[in-house]
């Protein structure tokens, strides 16, 4: 009987995944999946191609989860992995201005579109908030000196 109230307490997997994940990987796809969701929905706008998308970079995830969490920043490595599966979703192969680095778009994307502060752009990618205020700065000045 104790097992049973154990498991009715925990959430139920995600479609797409695995049953029996340890409950840290299941807290960090809980706290990140509505902002990779809302970041996916910006490149995917497909019907559910977003949700596949984003779930497709948490069974990646899970599979390198004990390497991520040995690595110094488990976060950013994440955020890789979902930039990496929005991307070949997106089949872009769009060129990159030398002044201009995805990375910053994403950023811009977080921090305009999906509407997130600084602090929570930080939290998602794995990085400092100053790291990510500076760099939203010089890309909106990049941008305006284009206008």
């Amino acid at each position: 009987m104790t097992n049973r109230h154990a498991s009715a307490a925990e959430p139920p997997p995600e479609p797409g995944e695995p049953e029996d994940v340890p409950l840290e990987f299941a807290a960090f796809c809980e706290l990140h999946r509505p902002r990779y969701l809302s970041y996916a929905r910006v490149w995917l706008t497909g019907h559910g191609d977003a949700t596949t998308a984003v779930q497709q970079a948490f069974a990646e995830i899970a599979v390198h989860w004990r390497e991520l969490l040995t690595s110094p920043n488990p976060t950013a490595l994440a955020w890789q992995i979902l930039r990496t599966t929005v991307a070949e979703h997106t089949r872009q192969t769009t060129a990159v201005d030398q002044d201009r680095h995805p990375a910053d778009d994403d950023l811009a994307i977080l921090h305009y579109v999906v509407g997130l502060a600084a602090p929570e752009i930080a939290d998602v990618i794995g990085t400092d908030t100053a790291s990510v205020a500076g760099r939203l700065r010089r890309t909106m000045l990049r941008e305006a000196s284009g206008w």
